[in-house]
């Protein structure tokens, strides 16, 4: 796999391109940038002028990642030409939220042929229950790492855009299957959260929404654990995320608090949170979190693979993260960076959900507030 990188910083627009790409012979075109930039007279048309042979797809995002760090109203492409595999695009659109576990096994089955190695998959940010769209994909293909992301557009949640060649668009999921021998598809995903307070039982809840925690109204609850951060929710809430744990007492996954209803006392998650399931609140703080991103990269790093072929991480965190490292956001992708090393390219977004495989490659599902880093390449001997 060859692929080469272009950065364009906020002042500079994309019709400023040159008219020749870095890489004219590339197969697929990653392109990551705010909804504003997606927006930009003529996006979509330099993109393919410049890359006529290749499959072009992105999303808006709460910051752009790349090599030399983390990005606002930026647009960061990676041009890619995978040499040895075959790439399978769907594009399908998201009627309704009740429908994501059923579009994820239709777009799975779709996806399904021999010698697939891996998933790839963005999705609109605010109109699909990403817990049931990743369920959906995952019973149909059990044993494939799916990883991706939720559009994010800067934490306004109100509006977020694909791309998909020519058009710029909300309520679609595109996914990309990636397959053949030569091909290398892994993923890594770590938090870096400390539960605080006591362990909470859900005894009310229908899918992302909990109405009660220890048979008490969930929302006062929670707004008691916050104190004076209780006044600026539910954008507080970023920073105060839910733990649903093992019975280990181990973290299993990370849900953000999306929404809060003072009517029936009742809090939104950026995923499902199952009913009877054992929560904690959850904080961190930069080193923390710095700490998660490279553990995420050793994961990559404990499955083997050839460092020295070239390589790509799509490093996807969710938008708390950044809110919570502020100036300071860039250090958890140079934490990856450092671990992976300088021939494996980097770029990625802030999302509005996190989707990764993690230790285990063939359990995927939705994360929240965690670092996920899908590693691509191919062998080439």
């Amino acid at each position: 796999m060859k692929f080469e990188q272009e950065h364009l910083p906020p002042k500079m627009a994309v019709s400023k391109l040159p008219k020749a790409s870095p890489l004219p012979e590339a197969n697929w075109v990653l392109v990551f940038g705010s909804v504003k930039r997606f927006q930009e007279r003529g996006f979509t048309k330099t993109l393919e002028d410049r890359y006529p042979n290749a499959h072009i797809i992105g999303c808006t995002t709460s910051g752009e990642i790349t090599n030399e760090g983390v990005y606002d109203e930026s647009v960061h492409i990676t041009a890619m030409h995978w040499e040895r595999s075959t790439l399978n695009f769907i594009v399908k659109p998201i009627n309704s939220m009740a429908q994501s576990h059923a579009l994820g096994a239709l777009i799975a089955s779709e996806l399904q042929q021999p010698n697939l190695k891996g998933v790839f998959i963005l999705s609109d940010g605010l109109n699909v229950n990403g817990s049931e769209l990743v369920e959906g994909i995952q019973e149909v293909l059990p044993e494939i790492p799916i990883t991706g992301g939720l559009a994010g557009d800067n934490a306004n949640f109100s509006q977020t855009y694909l791309l998909n060649n020519d058009k710029v668009q909300d309520r679609v999921v595109i996914a990309v299957g990636i397959y053949g021998e030569h091909a290398v598809v892994t993923s890594g995903a770590l938090g870096g959260w400390r539960p605080y307070g006591p362990p909470r039982k859900v005894t009310k809840a229908v899918k992302n929404i909990v109405y009660e925690l220890d048979n008490k109204p969930a929302l006062p609850l929670y707004k008691m654990y916050l104190g004076h951060y209780a006044n600026t929710l539910p954008a507080s809430g970023l920073n105060f995320p839910f733990a649903i744990m093992a019975e280990d007492k181990s973290i299993t996954v990370i849900r953000t608090l999306l929404a809060i209803d003072d009517k029936d006392n009742s809090l939104t998650f950026a995923g499902n949170v199952p009913n009877s399931s054992t929560v904690r609140f959850l904080k961190s703080d930069h080193d923390m979190l710095v700490n998660g991103a490279s553990d995420a990269a050793r994961q990559i790093l404990e499955k083997k693979i050839n460092l020295n072929e070239k390589a790509l991480a799509i490093c996807v965190s969710c938008v708390g993260r950044k809110l919570v490292m502020a100036e300071q956001v860039s250090d958890e992708v140079f934490a990856v960076q450092r671990l992976l090393g300088l021939q494996t390219g980097i770029t990625g977004f802030y999302s509005n959900g996190e989707i990764c495989s993690g230790e285990d490659d063939g359990h995927s599902q939705l994360h929240n507030q965690t670092m996920t880093i899908a590693y691509l390449s191919e062998h080439m001997n």
